[in-house]
């Protein structure tokens, strides 16, 4: 059994991706691999689950949660404040994000939010610069 942090969930489309602790590419994981139910997914969430190997990458099966991120408003412990992501984890995610909730934006529009909320992220450290 492997472990790792979800990183995003569609609970419409019933997919999602999760990170492994042991580093690597992000896993797929889909609705009817979970052990539990779907709406307790969110991104933070820890969970165990099977690595299988499928044409398309890797994907978890047999996913159970571990640990549930902290809800709203209780601090996480100090080692888990925050991670630090790459220039380009971090412009991946937000371009994701930005796709995702507004999706008629232009490619400039991104860019330019993208562009600033990378500054943004720099000087607060959230971003290795």
């Amino acid at each position: 059994m492997v472990t790792g942090k979800v990183l995003r969930f569609d609970e419409v489309r019933g997919y999602g991706f999760v990170a492994p602790d042991v580093g690597g590419e992000d896993v797929f994981i889909h609705v009817n691999d979970l052990t539990f139910d779907k709406r307790l997914v969110a991104p933070g969430v820890v969970v165990e689950f099977d690595l299988e190997d499928s044409d398309r990458g890797p994907k978890a099966s047999h996913v159970q949660i571990l640990r549930q991120s902290a809800p709203t408003g209780e601090q996480p412990a100090e080692e888990e404040l925050f991670d630090v992501l790459s220039a380009k984890e971090f412009h991946e995610t937000v371009t994701e994000a930005l796709l995702t909730s507004a999706p008629t934006m232009t490619a400039e529009q991104i860019l330019q939010v993208r562009q600033k909320l990378t500054q943004i992220a720099v000087r607060h450290g959230w971003v290795d610069a």
